[in-house]
């Protein structure tokens, strides 16, 4: 064991996650200089990569689809832990700041994410190539959480503006949460091979062979690294926003950029995951990591926010403006056409681009 110890303490996927945390407990709260912002930014890009590599190692040893779900799952955990304290710190100016959140992740996830995917997919391999039942279900079930969530209260009466009533917002934690435990439950239990990698053989598709697994002892290390790297590149994250509010501001940019900034700064682990999935050909991986991130995001942060709105003061303001609410339509209908073949081209991953892109020109010009 100390052997073991020794050798992963020179190797930098094991340092880096303790020099993020040490860092973010040194910088936490203050205003940085611009030379500790350099800092600060290399080391939260190596905390980035590794935590792709420390949740590939546990994927490897639980198999899928688990492995997709643990990183999933740990980085929007702690984004939830991020959105409530930065609501708890912002007063009234943070009352849209789970919306913009949650529709940020939606669109990166489901536009970038899928479409970048899909694009190196098809371009190293001639298609890519996944399971539409178990990519359709997620689908499925990612438009009805944002169509609940953040669709319905800008049609509500309950209350003036896109807000929810209380009775309205527990209907749509338990919801939110209801539907990511079925979610949960179908993906790694009822009908786990829905959700499994698929790969070419024999001009066919068969169910693809995973490498050696790790030992249990390598992957707990690694499920110990991944949590502190994941809490660095939140934490340093948040520390460098007020740099990033600052150039947004000098640029004359609007607002809603810096959200757009530290949306990508936090979903930078499963974006790097899922495309060397991709590369491997392993596009249900790919896929899985999107659009159970988008999932995730949504049924945890609802939730959260709406145990948050009982003791944090403001409004709390959860629906889509006109122009989001026809993004968001056009995304579901082209990720439905995407899915239902099973296959897809490069017009595919770069038609999901151009709707990434296009969010994003409206969050700079809105």
């Amino acid at each position: 064991m100390i052997a073991r110890l020794r050798s992963l303490a020179t190797q930098w996927t094991f340092l880096v996650p303790l020099a993020a945390v040490v860092l973010l407990v040194l910088t936490w709260g203050r205003n940085l200089p611009g030379v500790l912002v350099a800092v600060v930014t290399v080391v939260l890009a190596g905390a980035v990569l590794a935590a792709v590599h420390h949740a590939e190692v546990v994927a490897h040893r639980v198999g899928e689809p688990f492995g997709s779900l643990v990183l999933a799952i740990a980085v929007t955990i702690i984004e939830v832990a991020l959105i409530v304290t930065l609501m708890a710190d912002g007063g009234a100016k943070s009352s849209t700041l789970a919306r913009d959140t949650v529709f940020a992740a939606v669109m990166i996830t489901c536009n970038g994410i899928v479409g970048l995917s899909l694009l190196v997919a098809s371009l190293r391999h001639g298609t890519a190539i996944f399971n539409p039942e178990g990519t359709g279900a997620a689908l499925a079930t990612v438009a009805t959480l944002a169509t609940l969530s953040l669709v319905l209260p800008t049609f509500t009466t309950s209350k003036p503006g896109p807000e929810f009533s209380s009775v309205q917002l527990t209907f749509a934690a338990l919801s939110s949460l209801i539907l990511y435990g079925l979610f949960v439950a179908t993906q790694t239990v009822r009908h786990r091979d829905y959700f499994l990698p698929i790969a070419r053989q024999g001009g066919g598709i068969a169910v693809e062979e995973h490498a050696v697994a790790p030992s249990a002892r390598t992957a707990r290390i690694s499920l110990v690294l991944l949590g502190l790297a994941l809490i660095g590149v939140v934490g340093l994250a948040k520390g460098v926003s007020p740099a990033i509010e600052s150039g947004v501001e000098a640029a004359g940019l609007h607002h809603a950029v810096v959200g757009v900034i530290i949306a990508l700064l936090v979903l930078l682990p499963e974006t790097i995951a899922a495309l060397r999935s991709a590369r491997r050909d392993r596009v249900q991986t790919s896929l899985n990591l999107a659009l159970g991130s988008a999932m995730a995001s949504i049924g945890l942060t609802i939730p959260a926010v709406a145990l948050a709105s009982l003791w944090l003061s403001g409004p709390l303001v959860l629906g889509l403006s006109a122009t989001h609410m026809v993004l968001l339509a056009l995304t579901v209908v082209v990720a439905s056409l995407t899915v239902v073949p099973g296959r897809a081209t490069p017009l595919q991953g770069g038609v999901h681009l151009v709707l990434f892109a296009a969010y994003l020109e409206l969050a700079i010009n809105p």
